[in-house]
């Protein structure tokens, strides 16, 4: 039993590899996210929403990587075994989507706490960045090729760096924390009291930021295989991301009890060093920028290896075109991470025409993944519902199923009509997509069943119509609508 365990995980550290996978770069700018569009008391009630809805996704994943086992390309594979396979396709293209566009925003993030030191980078969205972020951008494309992976003492280093500033951060708002600040404009709303439908319209607010802190939250499940104890698993899950939620909520909260809401929306990325700063004086904007840099590199360097591999695992298994599973000698997925990352450079150029790259790329990153998040929840809903009456944890399951699907339908209704919309013009890129995976890599007979065919036109004629309104509005214009402002489009 002892040569057994050698080299398994306990409890406390099956929780910091929780806590460490989920953590990454966007904790930085968190106050100032949360602050552009809601009070402290909308926060709040965000997070309790937050809380519920992502233990309730966690648990979905554990348990569907439990009953089927299988299902082992990815959690778009959930999509195709519930839904059939061009929702699989969506599921794994919003996925991808996801991962690639989240390096555009991490790119940006990045170039702004650099130009903390080197000024010619000024707000991180000018051409020196784009140039210094492509060098990055192809030199972890290169060490990848290289079969270059992340070393266990490299990842230290990295949560080290995440955390150290996190921590004394902290500690700073701890003590610098006035209950009158705080309580200054709690509701944000114009009368100054609560008003309901004001104040859920500001948590609708915080969900994509949420949802951008904590994408990631399905590799919690990864690490049940390093486990010394499989009933620590689900422990492991349960602690650490109520762990990561006390940190994240404490670092917003805190920060509404130094600074005034109006004051930390109007802060430069990174928001906690601009912030901390403003408290302690310049020795704290330089921990949290070389905290924030060595963490987003790192960062950076893992979710491209991830936005290169994860077509590359779809297409073996038939839910990505063939051209994606290509290797070099090396073992590298070389069609793939060329693919990806041609997209993250070219995307990087919206720097000079985008208001706010990191916002909008978060923003549209989050929302993408929120396809395959909740086709997972609509999955776990659906498996639960055919076992048998009295399989065990089956009435567990099913609540868990309900509240995550519910939390998921919540979450594209809290992304606003803007980035759905944009969304659809993604999605309809893939359509061509799919129909030559089909017909050339699969050599179906039949492409789209009639319900694949209804929701395959319908989201190309959304795309069509969101181009119109893209040449009207501008992009910034798109992506201030609401769904209260549907009536009032094409």
């Amino acid at each position: 039993m002892e040569e057994s365990n050698k080299g398994k995980l306990n409890l406390l550290e099956l929780v910091s590899l929780v806590v460490g996978s989920i953590i990454g770069g966007g904790v930085f700018n968190l106050m100032h996210d949360m602050a552009a569009g809601a009070g402290a008391g909308a926060i709040m009630i965000g997070w309790v929403i937050t809380a519920i809805g992502m233990l309730t996704l966690a648990k979905t994943f554990q348990n569907l990587t439990m009953k089927r086992p299988d299902l082992d390309a990815g959690v778009y594979s959930y999509a195709e075994a519930g839904f059939g396979k061009y929702m699989g396709f969506n599921s794994a293209w919003g996925y991808w989507l996801s991962a690639w566009l989240g390096n555009v925003g991490y790119a940006t993030l990045l170039m702004s706490a650099v130009a903390y030191f080197f000024p010619v980078f000024k707000d991180g969205q000018n051409l020196w960045s784009i140039a210094a972020a492509s060098v990055i951008l192809w030199a972890c494309h290169f060490m990848i090729l290289k079969g270059v992976e992340s070393a266990s003492f490299v990842n230290a280093i990295i949560t080290v760096a995440k955390l150290i500033p996190i921590f004394i951060f902290l500690v700073i708002m701890v003590i610098s924390f006035r209950l009158g600040v705080f309580t200054h404009g709690f509701w944000f709303t114009p009368s100054g009291g609560f008003q309901f439908g004001n104040v859920m319209g500001q948590v609708r607010n915080t969900m994509l930021v949420t949802v951008w802190v904590f994408i990631g939250i399905e590799g919690a499940v990864v690490f049940s295989g390093r486990a010394k104890r499989r009933s620590d698993v689900g422990k492991a899950t349960v602690l650490g991301i109520i762990t990561v939620i006390l940190i994240y909520a404490l670092i917003t909260l805190l920060s509404f009890g130094v600074m005034r809401r109006a004051g930390l929306a109007s802060l430069s990325q990174p928001a906690m060093a601009a912030l901390l700063q403003s408290v302690v004086g310049k020795w704290g904007a330089i921990v949290v920028n070389a905290g924030l840099i060595i963490s987003v590199v790192g960062a950076w360097l893992s979710w491209t290896m991830f936005a290169g591999q994860l077509p590359y695992e779809a297409a073996k298994v038939g839910t990505f075109p063939k051209v994606f599973a290509k290797e070099n000698a090396n073992g590298a997925p070389i069609n793939s991470l060329l693919f990806t990352n041609v997209c993250v450079e070219l995307f990087m150029f919206s720097y000079l025409i985008t208001a706010s790259a990191y916002n909008f790329f978060y923003s549209i990153a989050s929302a993408a993944i929120l396809i395959p998040y909740a086709f997972s929840a609509f999955y776990q809903l659906k498996f639960t519902m055919h076992e048998s009456v009295g399989t065990p944890g089956r009435t567990g399951n099913l609540v868990v199923g309900w509240i995550a699907s519910i939390y998921a339908i919540w979450l594209l209704y809290a992304s606003n009509l803007g980035y759905i919309l944009l969304m659809s013009l993604l999605f309809a890129v893939g359509i061509p997509v799919y129909y030559m995976l089909q017909k050339r890599d699969n050599h179906a007979d039949k492409i789209f069943s009639s319900g694949e065919r209804i929701l395959a036109i319908g989201i190309f004629i959304v795309a069509l119509l969101t181009v119109f309104e893209l040449f009207r509005l501008g992009v910034n214009g798109l992506t201030d609508l609401d769904w209260s402002q549907i009536t009032k489009l094409f």
